[in-house]
């Protein structure tokens, strides 16, 4: 009879550190997989940061388009030009065709 109280006991604080022990381990499993899952939204905001940044600078890069007013400009240049003899009619239409097409 004394035997049986001490394998009790040892049966009790054995069930007791195994339960505790499985409870850290979820625990820290827990732990790690949220880490995870932290690292993986700040990579893709990292990642949406970047092309952004990417796109501001494409769109900078991007030549602005000539308002209508630089445009007729232009048109009044290659006239005055086609009008001094400085281009041939084809040369002239051409040019004014790729205005007219940029508007």
């Amino acid at each position: 009879m004394f035997r049986r109280r001490p394998l009790m006991r040892a049966a009790v604080v054995g069930g007791t550190a195994y339960y505790a022990g499985k409870k850290v381990s979820q625990s820290r499993q827990q732990t790690a997989d949220q880490n995870a899952q932290i690292a993986d939204l700040q990579q893709q905001q990292y990642d949406q940061q970047q092309q952004q940044q990417y796109q501001q600078q494409q769109a900078a890069a991007a030549p602005a388009a000539p308002s209508r007013d630089q445009q007729m400009e232009e048109l009044t240049k290659l006239k005055q030009l086609l009008d001094q003899g400085v281009l041939t009619q084809a040369e002239f239409d051409v040019q004014k065709t790729k205005i007219l097409q940029s508007m």
